[in-house]
């Protein structure tokens, strides 16, 4: 959905409301079987975050939180969800992006969470994507601490293509926005995992 005014959050209940009963527009499971879905992309993006138990659990903490997100994208939730709580499989997001001065409301459900606990300590997400977003696919992220090595790292794995004939029509914009978003991200992280490590 694409708006000139950034939606309020009447608004985005009411699209999540709408969105959340329809069925997801990539139902595969990201990396099913090592391949990628014909017509699909798949990006991946790996930083370091940093070392030892303290800037995992701050990155682990924003990542619960929604925090890895640059300032020009926000995340919308349904009102009578806990901000503060623990993401839910089968809840709904709304991602609000501000780009050619425009609004893009696009929806997405929590398909996966993971939280591990071993030689490498993980904690995670995976969202899929509903009719109304700007692309198909999925998307995760993961922050994972390697106990051997004592580093962490953040890690971004998407799969998708375009969803839509104007999106199609842009579709070299699509991907520029893609790959600013992984950038953006992980320096998001980064600076996450520093300020609340320390």
């Amino acid at each position: 959905m694409i708006s000139f005014r950034k939606p309020d959050a009447d608004a985005i209940d009411a699209f999540l409301a709408r969105e959340n009963r329809l069925a997801l527009t990539c139902p595969a499971k990201m990396g099913e079987a090592g391949k990628t879905p014909a017509g699909y992309r798949l990006d991946h993006t790996r930083i370091e975050l940093g070392r030892g138990r303290a800037c995992f659990q701050a990155a682990r903490e924003a990542l619960e939180n929604w925090r890895q997100f640059p300032a020009w994208v926000t995340v919308g939730r349904p009102s009578d969800e806990p901000h503060n709580g623990m993401p839910k499989v089968g809840n709904p997001v709304a991602i609000v992006a501000r780009s050619l001065g425009l609004w893009w409301l696009n929806a997405c459900r929590i398909v996966e969470l993971v939280d591990e606990d071993g030689p490498i300590k993980r904690f995670g997400l995976t969202v899929g994507t509903l009719p109304c977003h700007a692309g198909r696919g999925q998307e995760r992220f993961f922050v994972e601490w390697h106990r051997a090595t004592d580093a962490v790292h953040f890690d971004v794995l998407a799969l998708s293509r375009p969803h839509g004939p104007l999106v199609w029509i842009g579709y070299p914009w699509f991907r520029h926005v893609q790959r600013r978003f992984h950038r953006d991200s992980a320096k998001v992280m980064q600076r996450e995992a520093i300020v609340n490590s320390a």
